[in-house]
Formats: structure tokens, C-alpha cells, sequence
């Protein structure tokens, strides 16, 4: 019998059947996860990102955008349309789906052969993980997305067990919905596919319902790769963006390893992804994924990706670990994590680090989630005051425009509810929406600056700024509003001019 402190793999072949789901401590866990997310879902309003979808799926829905497919603005509209201009209501969907990702952590757990201590301790790691948890709060494709990989690989894990070939078509249908919301997916297949080919099992890629599930996302997916070529793939521009951005806010690629680690969460879920990283390369069952994952990160490395963008084989990791350690005692410099002061110190860092729950007075802009959130009825107010202090001549013909996407967003959104026309914007998916029409203007412009918008217009003048109640540094605060007049050439050609990726 081998000794408490050895370091054996995950269970193998021969195992007996899995345990009985632990369903009463996993679902308490998930409710008091989707509890607190549905507690804060309406602090400080709309996120920025949030505005986008709901305009895009309300005004202008199209099968695909610049930045991402239809289903995410489709369901923003969706939740706008039964319940108008309710925060709570768009955010009740994310609330339950990372509830949904903390019983499939503990799903994971229980294919891999831990019973219900292993369970709760991956649910546990996925409740309290910064990432998780902190995109629980928003209806964004950074929260859809995991949760399908998630599904994906429960389904996968599965198969490996149980060899029942409908899973690898319900996995096509999974990845087909995923691919609806982000094309990342792609590369945990390409992945799978790559270390099953190289590691085994080779079974996987000769059965003919994983190849019937990939026809169905590609047929599902047709419509959305169809309004990218007749756009010049847009999507891809994306690229150059988020490495910009990496560069910029995360340290660069050599850091997407480091950052995922981190918000995984401190100190469970990091010490869980390292350790079943580990298990699963060394499980001669499951090492294909334990590869997946690694190719999987070494990838977004590669192609410059955002840390995030891994964080859908947080319970797959997470689950492997905790098989690991209920069946076998962890060594003694860690045995400190899988207990519960270690699981209440992770979910508190995972709330004040992710989650809006501090006093507005503290909002700087360095409060992503808070300070998106937080400003753009009052941005709208200043912009619609400007707007009626024009001449009526003037008025009669006026534009909006938004110098980000989140601006342009909230100014058409709020702004149709006070009385502005429809808010066009140069960036992003917001240049693909609308189009100023010809003869338009002048234009109230909101952010940039007047040597910028000295480019585009032959006169340009400062005629208010945004002021909230805060003292702190916003996103927001001091936003100012231009009246931009005599554009130096037609809109059109105007347009392709002012468009930024």
C-alpha cells in the first residue's frame, strides 16, 4: 500500500465506479456564489463593455461584430426586452452561469474519482476564483466563454471514463454555442486533438460524432465567419489590439503564466492549477488534457493573448487536484491549502479584488469593473445639455459621437431616452454599427482632444465637461464635449478616415 505522502497520479485504468455526486454541499456553495453576485449586480450601473452589447443587440444586430459574434449582444437584448433598463435583470444570466461553473468544478472532481471532499474542494476553488467570480458579475464574453469550455472538457473527461460517443457530440455542441461568443475554443480542440494524437487515446480523433459535432459548429457558425470576409475580417484586427494592451496593462506575454496563476486565486486556486496541471501529465489516462493545457497557454504566449483567456481549464484543473488530494495527503509544506481558513482568506481576496463592493468614494480608474460602471448617465446628461443649448438650425441636423466604443455605447443608449439622435462612434465595433449620413452635422464629440479632432473638423471648440460627485480620478470625470463643425472631407470618405481598430 503505498504511503500517505507519496506522490501518485489521478485514478487510472481499473478504477471502480465514480462517487455519488455531492450534491448538498456543492450546490450550497454554488448559491452562495450566484447569491452574492445577484447582491451586487446593481452597484453603480451598466459596465462599459455591457453598453456595447446592449446597443449592438438592440439597434444594430447583425450575426457578427467586429470584436466578437451575435450571441452575447443577442442575449443583452433579450434581457433588455423583458426587463427595460434593469441592470439586475442583464446580470441574473452571468450570476447563474458561474453557480453553473462551480457544480461542473465539482463534476470534474468527481469523473476523476473524488468523492464528496474533493468535490467540495474544487467547487470551493472555482467560487473563489478572482477570475471567475469577478466575471460573474457582467454579461460578457469573458464569463460565456469559460463556462462552455468548462462543459467541454466535463464532457471530454467524461468520455475518457465512460467511452460513450454521444458526449463527443454533445462537446461539438457545446463548442458550437462557445463559438458563438468568443473563437477561442478553437485552439483547445487544436490542442486535444495535437496531444490525443501524440499521447493517445488516438480513438478519440477516429470517432465519428466528435467529427459530427465539429459539422455542426461549423454549419452554426457559418453565418458569423460569413459577416467577417464581407467586413475584411475585422475580428482579426482585434489582434494587434489586445497585444497592445498586454504590453501596455499586463507586463507582456511572459506574464500570461504568472497572471493566470494568480487569478486563479490566493492561495487555493493557484496552488490547485499548478498541482493539477501536474496530475494530468502524469495520469497516463488523462495526460492528453494535462498536455491540452499546457499547448493550450503556450499559445496565447505565442499569439499574445490575455491571461484570461486560459481561465475555462480552471476546473478542469482544479477538479484534478482535488482527486489528487482526498486520496492521497498533500506534502507538508502545502498541506495548508485544501482548508477551510485557506478557502475563507481566497474568497475574501476574490471579493474586494473582483467584485464592486467598495464605497464610491474610493472609485479611481484603476477600479476597472467599478469605474466602467459608474458615470455614463451623467456623461449622457452633459452631452444632451450641450445638444439643446445649440441653435435649432443647428440641432435639426446635429450628430453624437463617442470617441471610445463605451462612450459611444452610453450615448446611444441613455441618450435616445433624453431626447438625442442616434450616437455613432469611430472605434471598434461601434464604427461597424452606423454611419453618419451624408451632409450630417455639426458633431457633439465626447473625449479625444482638439488637436486629434483638428484631423477630421476645421473648427472645434470646447463646450462642456462631464463633472461627477466624486473627488477620485474616473473613468469618466473630466470627459470633455466638443462641438465640431466644417469636416474636411464628405462623411464617407470622413469616416474611413476616423475609423480605429
Amino acid at each position: 500500500m503505498p504511503s500517505q505522502t507519496a506522490e501518485t497520479p489521478i485514478a487510472d485504468h481499473g478504477e471502480p465506479a465514480v462517487p455519488p455526486p455531492a450534491w448538498a454541499p456543492v450546490l450550497l456553495v454554488a448559491a452562495a456564489a450566484v447569491t452574492l453576485l445577484l447582491a451586487l449586480s446593481g452597484r453603480f450601473g451598466y459596465f462599459g463593455d455591457e453598453l456595447y452589447f446592449l446597443v449592438s443587440g438592440k439597434y444594430h444586430f447583425a450575426w457578427g461584430y467586429a470584436d466578437n459574434p451575435w450571441l452575447v449582444p443577442a442575449l443583452a437584448r433579450l434581457a433588455d426586452a423583458l426587463f427595460p433598463g434593469s441592470v439586475v435583470a442583464l446580470r441574473v444570466l452571468p450570476a447563474l452561469l458561474t453557480g453553473l461553473g462551480v457544480v461542473l468544478a465539482a463534476l470534474l472532481a468527481r469523473e476523476f474519482g473524488g468523492a464528496r471532499r474533493a468535490q467540495l474542494l474544487a467547487a470551493g476553488a472555482c467560487a473563489t476564483s478572482v477570475q471567475l467570480l469577478g466575471a460573474g458579475h457582467l454579461l460578457a464574453t469573458y464569463l460565456l466563454d469559460p463556462v462552455l469550455w468548462t462543459l467541454t472538457c466535463w464532457l471530454l473527461v467524461r468520455w475518457v471514463r465512460t467511452r460513450r460517443d454521444r458526449l463527443l457530440l454533445f462537446a461539438g455542441l457545446a463548442t458550437a454555442v462557445a463559438m458563438q461568443v468568443k473563437f477561442l475554443i478553437v485552439f483547445l480542440w487544436l490542442a486535444v486533438g495535437l496531444a490525443a494524437l501524440v499521447t493517445g487515446p488516438r480513438e478519440l480523433l477516429r470517432r465519428p460524432l466528435l467529427w459530427a459535432g465539429a459539422a455542426v459548429t461549423a454549419a452554426l457558425t457559418a453565418p458569423t465567419v460569413l459577416w467577417q470576409a464581407s467586413h475584411g475580417w475585422p475580428y482579426l484586427d482585434m489582434q494587434a489590439i489586445v497585444a497592445e494592451q498586454v504590453d501596455r496593462f499586463m507586463g507582456g506575454p511572459g506574464l500570461l503564466v504568472p497572471l493566470a496563476v494568480v487569478f486563479a486565486g490566493l492561495p487555493v486556486g493557484a496552488f490547485l492549477a499548478c498541482h493539477g496541471t501536474g496530475q494530468l501529465l502524469r495520469s497516463p489516462r488523462y495526460r492528453f488534457l494535462g498536455v491540452a493545457a499546457v499547448l493550450v497557454a503556450l499559445i496565447f504566449v505565442l499569439t499574445v493573448g490575455r491571461y484570461y483567456y486560459v481561465s475555462g481549464l480552471y476546473p478542469l484543473l482544479f477538479g484534478a487536484s482535488a482527486a489528487r488530494i482526498e486520496r492521497w495527503r498533500p506534502a507538508r509544506w502545502w498541506r495548508w491549502v485544501p482548508t477551510w481558513p485557506s478557502y475563507l482568506l481566497a474568497a475574501a481576496i476574490a471579493v474586494f479584488a473582483a467584485l464592486p463592493v467598495r464605497p464610491l468614494s474610493t472609485i479611481t480608474s484603476t477600479d476597472f469593473v467599478a469605474s466602467g460602471s459608474y458615470g455614463w448617465p451623467e456623461l449622457t446628461d452633459t452631452v444632451a445639455a450641450a445638444y439643446r443649448a445649440l441653435p435649432p438650425e443647428d440641432r435639426a441636423r446635429a450628430i453624437v459621437m463617442g470617441d471610445t466604443y463605451w462612450q459611444a455605447s452610453a450615448l446611444d443608449f441613455f441618450g435616445r431616452q433624453r431626447g438625442l439622435p442616434a450616437a455613432y462612434g469611430p472605434e471598434r465595433g461601434s464604427w461597424y454599427n452606423a454611419e453618419p449620413p451624408e451632409g450630417a452635422g455639426p458633431v457633439l464629440y465626447t473625449g479625444s482632444d482638439a488637436a486629434q479632432l483638428g484631423r477630421f473638423f476645421g473648427e472645434v471648440r470646447q463646450v462642456a465637461t462631464v463633472h461627477l460627485p466624486i473627488r477620485r480620478d474616473n473613468v469618466n470625470q473630466d470627459v470633455p464635449v466638443w462641438l465640431c463643425r466644417a469636416p474636411r472631407e464628405p462623411w464617407p470618405l470622413l469616416w474611413q478616415r476616423m475609423h480605429r481598430a
